[in-house]
Formats: structure tokens, C-alpha cells, sequence
């Protein structure tokens, strides 16, 4: 991935009534060193982020990233992120990814430096990587035990589960680990036997008509890509759901999916070995649909 731009954002309280925010922006450059030693996200990785997919120029679901910007924060005690000012760096951001084709924009809010100015935040743009291949012909992946129950988020909030943080340790890990057995991607379950997402995607399967995704109440991302493709199928009147979902209904599957903001829709072809049906009518359909401008 290479980054075209980056600015440094002095984040204001959540309740300033600024209506501009350019005077809050500077700009740096994305190739030279910015960041203190003192960093908390480079020391910890304490704080948070959001990758917002970029199509033509056009920011994809901004709303829906800055919620989840607000919610992260929220779980981990930072600052609750002043939502014009991050709209605001997101279009900035936006004028510097290229005009045709895919590109990403990443925000993150950083807890700051120990003992000094917190928090830090900062956004970037640049060109996405080619994902042509995962979408026309699918990955394989296999399940692996994220390590708890279904119930553990909410029995311990201190996890952070259901945070996108920038302690992606174990999402990495995960990924390596796939590839080991391999596979393209991996498909984390609890130890208790219940679906929850991918390391960096969520799943959406389709059983006996109806598309369905693990409910987001067990440390799972609510992922925006798939909030808006539920809202894209339901306008079809096709039936979609969020239900607690046993590793065994993947099994049944007749087309399985993940979904992120970049990636888009890549068909499952495989699951821990098994074949897993490909509708690829319905996935260049629905990748059709996420590349088209979505506010």
C-alpha cells in the first residue's frame, strides 16, 4: 500500500461548536518520521482506527466508520472524537487518493504520549492493494479458537472486545497462521463453539434463502460494509438476519462471503478443507454494487 498523504489533526472536545476545522489540520509528510518515541499506539498500541474504503475519489459510508470511531473510543476511554472535525479530515483526506480506481483512508486516535500531549490523532490516504483475485475467485479459510466463551465480553468489558484498537497482534498472528495450514484466511470461533469474525472482515452466510451474520454482542466488530449490504439485499426483499451463530451452521452454507471496507466481497470456496458452494453471479452483483458511490 503507498500512502500519498497524511495530515496531523488537533483533535477538538466533542461538544466544540467550530463548525471549521482546517486551522486544527496540518500537513505532513507521509514518507517522513512523525511520531514521538513516547507514542502510546507505537509503544502499546493504545488507542483506535478506522480504514475507510475509497472509490473515484468518493469516501465509502463515512457515518457509519465514524460511529464506530465513537464507539471504539467509548470502549476504551478516549476522548469521544469531535464527529465534524473527522468528517472534515476524511474529505481532506479524500482529495488525495486517486481520482479513478480504489484507495484507502485510515483515521487513528492514539491515547498520545506518556506524560505529554493526548491524544494524538491522524489521518492518512493512499492507493489500496489489488483485490481483483480474492473477489472473482474466492479464498480458503479455517476456523481457529479465539480463546473464550461467547459470553466473556460482557462478563469482561476490560478486553476491549468489540473495539477496533490498534493492538492487531493477534489478528496478524492469526492470519500467519492460516496461511500455515494453507488457507488465505482465517474465521475466528469461541471456545465454546459459536461464529464470530474474520481477523479482518466480517461473514455473512447464506442458509436456506436467507443471509445471516454472527451477531455483534460476542467482542464483534459491527462491520460496515455488511451493514450496508444487509440494506442492499432487504431492498431486494431478501430476508437477512444477526443471530448467535454455531460453528455447525456453516456446514449448511449454500455461499458464504467475507466483507471489509477494502477487500469488499470475497466468496468463501472452502472451509477448514470442506468446499463451500460460490455464487459468483451474486458476488460480482454485490461487488458491483459495494464499488458504487455509498454515503
Amino acid at each position: 500500500m503507498t500512502w500519498h498523504f497524511a495530515l496531523v489533526i488537533e483533535p477538538a472536545a466533542s461538544d466544540s461548536s467550530q463548525t471549521v476545522f482546517a486551522d486544527t489540520f496540518t500537513v505532513i509528510d507521509p514518507a517522513a518520521p512523525a511520531l514521538s518515541v513516547g507514542e502510546l499506539s507505537t509503544q502499546r498500541g493504545d488507542g483506535i482506527f478506522e480504514s475507510v474504503g475509497v472509490v473515484d475519489g468518493h469516501p465509502q459510508e463515512v457515518d457509519a466508520h465514524l460511529d464506530r470511531l465513537a464507539h471504539s473510543a467509548k470502549i476504551c476511554d478516549l476522548p469521544a472524537p469531535h464527529r465534524e472535525q473527522w468528517r472534515q479530515a476524511v474529505t481532506t483526506a479524500a482529495e488525495h487518493t486517486p481520482r479513478r480506481g480504489e484507495g484507502v483512508i485510515k483515521l487513528i486516535l492514539s491515547r498520545g504520549v506518556e506524560h505529554g500531549p493526548a491524544p494524538t490523532a491522524w489521518v492518512t490516504s493512499g492507493s489500496a492493494p489489488d483485490f481483483a483475485l480474492a473477489r472473482a475467485h474466492g479464498v480458503r479459510v479455517v476456523t481457529l479458537d479465539r480463546g473464550y466463551g461467547l459470553d466473556v465480553p460482557s462478563r469482561a468489558p476490560w478486553l476491549l472486545l468489540g473495539a477496533k484498537t490498534l493492538s492487531y497482534a493477534v489478528n496478524m498472528a492469526a492470519l500467519r497462521e492460516a496461511k500455515r495450514r494453507g488457507a488465505d484466511d482465517a474465521i475466528f470461533v469461541t471456545s465454546d463453539g459459536f461464529v464470530l469474525e474474520a481477523p479482518t472482515a466480517s461473514l455473512v452466510l447464506r442458509v436456506d434463502g436467507r443471509f445471516v451474520t454472527p451477531a455483534p454482542n460476542g467482542g464483534i466488530l459491527h462491520g460496515t460494509t455488511q451493514l450496508s449490504l444487509f440494506e442492499h439485499l432487504e431492498a431486494q426483499g431478501l430476508h437477512t438476519g444477526y443471530e448467535v451463530v454455531p460453528v455447525s451452521l456453516m456446514a449448511r452454507a449454500d455461499a458464504a462471503w467475507l466483507l471489509s471496507s477494502v477487500r469488499l466481497a470475497a466468496p468463501i470456496t472452502s472451509i477448514d478443507g470442506k468446499d463451500v458452494p460460490v455464487d459468483r453471479e451474486l458476488t460480482a452483483s454485490i461487488n458491483e454494487y459495494l464499488l458504487s458511490p455509498r454515503d
